[in-house]
């Protein structure tokens, strides 16, 4: 099921608005905590920022599987677009 899965993941990262915003939030998420993770030392309010943007990742994430799985249990010939 993983490669049902990855080819479903394309398929609606090309098709489906939603999907795609998401991954690009997610995607600028993990840009940034890399960017912050990077440092030698972080402070207060980079600490508070990245705790938050790791919070916002796990709700992207989740919004995402929630597609997916949305998808995955939709009668088999279903279009995986809107």
């Amino acid at each position: 099921m993983g490669l049902i899965h990855e080819d479903l993941r394309r398929t609606l990262a090309e098709k489906n608005e939603e999907f795609r915003k998401l991954l690009a939030e997610h995607a600028s998420c993990e840009s940034r905590l890399q960017e912050l993770q990077g440092k030698a030392a972080l402070e207060e309010s980079e600490r508070v920022e990245s705790v938050n943007i790791k919070k916002q990742k796990l709700y992207l994430k989740d919004r995402m599987e929630a597609i997916l799985r949305q998808h995955l249990d939709r009668p088999t010939g279903a279009g995986a677009g809107r």
